[in-house]
């Protein structure tokens, strides 16, 4: 009799050859249709989703450690998320909060700015995704400031659109045949204070001209990038010599993930501006920009838009961060804990695997040739390799694997994860 392991009741449990037909099927119409710009890495089609599982059409279940890239904070489907999301739409689904009131909207709003650090009074602009959350920034600290231009960091990625393009630098094909961008952005090396002050400010780009810096306290697509130690307390010695608006992307890293309800807490720092998305819909489109309530002297039509703030995501969102304030945040600290040292003991037994990097349940491995030179294509092979065997999981920028369970992730999941990476990991 095969003895039975502790992860049983958690592992992937997997049907037929991936992808099984039915999800074939869907692929075939999904190529005729959609845009080949998407940054699909591997077939997966979705058919249901559970907690920290999802299942395809098939009926293969997969172990979700991407939580859709950070977005899915409790899982899929938790129950009192779908009742909120369910009551609301039962009251009304659209009204432009932009144009008019309701109640769901400053109570999220409320909530959100409250675990924003910082003593005084916070506001927020409501969006339906983190590029608008950074546009928004781009507006705001150029409208209060009256400056052009702003600094931003190698590896950094902080949107998609045109103005938040300006500022991301992680690879070079989200820029390739879309200039002209912003003009007016410089970057610099991730890390490395000394390089504004006696490169940029010196040589092309006058600190009294600068309106922002804008930093992740973890980059996120630049491959899990923690700052060093000191790095975001000395920008904010900067920003305060010069007049210069610290502003934080928080769009992946936020909302409880790393163990506090925003990363910058780990350095003591407190933004001007933070903007955030991703978990703080509940899984529907929602962003924020926020910023001390003195800061937005914009007036009334300086800037709008027609969803964001949309009431389903509203309620979504408010029932979220009802349930991180239950014990969340303790959970993803204990629990990235025990994900970092079972990467660590994997990056002991496998040759290439460099030892674990991150800050709560947001950890990645960097998958190496050779100290400081990334195997992409290795990466690429093990995580579609961990996707064969029911594990879901991304990788980030040149040769990271990122693990990002959800926020009530259990000892059970990441045991399970750990067994799949297990076979996977000697992948050539």
């Amino acid at each position: 009799m095969k003895a039975k392991l502790a992860t049983d009741g958690f592992a992937p449990l997997l049907k037929t050859p991936l992808p099984g037909p039915k999800s074939r099927a869907i692929l075939e119409r999904d190529r005729k249709v959609i845009s080949p710009a998407y940054t699909r890495g591997y077939p997966l089609v979705i058919d249901r989703g559970e907690g920290s599982y999802v299942w395809d059409p098939d009926g293969n279940k997969f172990l979700d450690f991407t939580a859709g890239v950070a977005v899915n904070a409790l899982g899929h489907a938790h129950p009192e998320i779908v009742k909120a999301i369910a009551e609301q739409a039962g009251r009304f689904v659209h009204m432009a909060g932009t144009d008019f009131y309701y109640e769901v909207m400053a109570a999220f709003a409320e909530k959100l700015c409250a675990t924003v650090p910082g003593d005084s009074p916070k506001q927020c602009f409501l969006t339906n995704s983190g590029t608008e959350a950074i546009e928004a920034a781009i507006k705001l600290a150029r409208y209060v400031t009256r400056r052009p231009r702003m600094i931003a960091f190698f590896g950094c990625f902080h949107g998609r659109s045109m103005g938040s393009l300006s500022l991301t630098a992680s690879k070079a094909v989200q820029r390739r045949h879309f200039s002209p961008l912003l003009g007016d952005v410089s970057h610099a090396p991730y890390g490395d204070l000394e390089f504004i002050e006696k490169v940029l400010f010196k040589r092309t780009t006058p600190p009294e001209d600068v309106a922002a810096i804008f930093v992740e306290p973890v980059q996120g697509e630049g491959g899990y990038n923690v700052a060093p130690p000191g790095f975001l307390e000395g920008l904010r010695r900067i920003c305060d010599e010069h007049g210069i608006l610290l502003v934080v992307d928080e769009i992946q890293t936020g909302l409880g993930r790393t163990g506090k309800w925003w990363a910058v807490e780990h350095s003591g720092v407190t933004p001007d501006i933070l903007c955030c998305a991703k978990p703080v819909g509940g899984g529907l489109p929602l962003g924020a920009m926020i910023s001390r309530a003195g800061l937005q002297k914009w007036p009334s039509g300086a800037h709008a838009n027609t969803f964001g703030g949309n009431p389903l995501a509203c309620a979504a969102g408010l029932k979220t961060i009802e349930l991180i304030e239950g014990g969340l945040l303790a959970n993803a600290e204990r629990m990235g804990r025990l994900l970092a040292t079972k990467l660590q003991a994997l990056a002991i037994r496998f040759d290439g695997i460099a030892p674990p990097h991150g800050l709560g349940l947001l950890q990645a491995v960097d998958v190496l040739k050779k100290p400081g030179v990334f195997d992409t294509e290795r990466r690429n092979r093990i995580v579609d390799a961990a996707f064969r065997k029911g594990l879901l999981l991304l990788g980030c920028g040149e040769g990271a694997i990122r693990f990002l369970p959800a926020l009530n992730v259990e000892k059970g999941h990441i045991d399970a994860a750990a067994d799949v990476l297990g076979a996977v990991l000697g992948t050539p």
